[in-house]
């Protein structure tokens, strides 16, 4: 699969999204979907939840990690191969877990339906950053992502346990490699190669871009951001379901305000940024996070756990959340556009080992019954932002 001499990119913005957003999702839906079966796969497969516990962190830790190996794969060979070949991967390990009874085949195929969804998502975002880098679009996109990605956990676990339900677990996996099967279609014949053809392209691309110190400080924002999503996704079901008393459905729709919220943010994305800039929006977003774990620490301190004291600090850290990583991918990548897979695949790989690792420790740590690791996460990640921020500014200055 050969790239052109000149690649183009015409597809209007949201043709384009039609084609991305698919890829970006199924990566992220692929763990939620599965969640309300894990009890009963042990007894499924007749193995231990320790083997099952592995389907999960796997999945994970090959997600992020699998990004540094297609990373510079893509710069060499092309953005187009690489997400075809993980999406066909993605497809055909889907379909398998849903034929098999065996545990360890169980975990390897979860294995490589992880690298295939590693592969599209570097894929996609390096296509994004060719195309997008330096147009008002890239805030929109990226944006969009983010918004649609905070629906997958609310909406993921209740599709899973209606399909379980109905058609039996299989059915979640065989529903998995349709949508990545679709995808692929429709991506076959639209999706053109972007990767820029310089004729010189570096077999080893990591020492520049980790020894930039702007790439690590819109790369820590980016953690902040997003792990502020994943501490709550992690703490809400016990603070609203077990301790203020709320439904499933109830929980289901109070946790979809904060994505609703955070779609209609999106929309003034391109007038924040113009007005801003990419700092500007990025130390925003700072605040907000501050500004929310200091409304959920009152809340904590002062009232029960309900909808008030929770989700509506949540919606500010929402916006916050918006407001960086709108930016925080140009800000990282915008001086690799020759390596932008390499790039692009240790910023993600990054954001997920802090995400994993430190908002894990959190939740662990600190009660998670409460709030407190989500204002415990937010406060420090989003200190070490505006530390990292403001001496990348002065270094600029001088």
């Amino acid at each position: 699969m050969p790239c052109p001499k000149n690649p183009t990119w015409t597809t209007s913005l949201p043709a384009a999204m039609v084609l991305m957003a698919p890829f970006d999702i199924l990566a992220s839906l692929a763990m939620d979907i599965y969640l309300p079966i894990v009890p009963a796969m042990p007894g499924i497969l007749k193995t231990s939840p320790d083997v099952i516990q592995l389907t999960l962190s796997l999945y994970m830790i090959c997600l992020g990690l699998g990004q540094v190996v297609f990373g510079p794969i893509s710069d060499r060979i092309g953005r187009r191969p690489v997400l075809i070949g993980g999406a066909l991967l993605f497809a055909g390990a889907s379909v398998l877990l849903a034929c098999t009874s065996l545990a360890m085949v169980f975990v390897a195929l979860r294995v490589m339906q992880a690298i295939g969804a590693s592969a599209v998502l570097v894929a996609t975002f390096a296509t994004v950053r060719d195309v997008y880098a330096q147009r008002p679009e890239s805030a929109v996109i990226y944006g969009l992502f983010s918004s649609m990605l905070a629906f997958v956990p609310a909406l993921g676990p209740i599709a899973g346990a209606l399909i379980a339900d109905n058609l039996g677990w299989r059915a979640i996996f065989l529903t998995l490699g349709g949508l990545a099967i679709a995808a692929t279609l429709n991506a076959w014949p639209r999706w053109h190669e972007t990767r820029p053809l310089n004729g010189d392209i570096r077999p080893m691309a990591f020492r520049p871009i980790l020894s930039s110190f702007a790439f690590w400080a819109y790369t820590l924002g980016f953690s902040a951001a997003m792990g502020a999503f994943f501490v709550f996704f992690s703490t809400a079901p016990r603070v609203l379901m077990d301790r203020a008393g709320f439904s499933q459905l109830g929980f289901s729709l109070a946790f979809a305000t904060a994505a609703l919220l955070m779609i209609v943010t999106t929309r003034f994305a391109k007038k924040f940024i113009a007005r801003w800039g990419i700092a500007g929006s990025a130390i925003r977003g700072m605040a907000m996070l501050l500004l929310g774990a200091a409304l959920l620490a009152a809340g904590q301190l002062f009232a029960a756990p309900s909808f008030a004291t929770f989700v509506l600090p949540m919606w500010v850290i929402a916006v916050g959340i918006v407001f960086t990583v709108s930016v925080t991918a140009n800000g990282a990548l915008g001086a690799f556009g020759d390596v932008a897979g390499t790039a692009v695949a240790l910023y993600f790989c990054i954001q997920s080992l802090v995400v994993g690792i430190l908002g894990t420790l959190f939740v662990i740590l600190l009660d998670g019954n409460t709030a407190w690791p989500l204002v415990g996460y937010c406060s420090v990640m989003a200190t070490l932002t505006l530390s990292a921020m403001r001496y990348l500014r002065k270094r600029q200055t001088e």
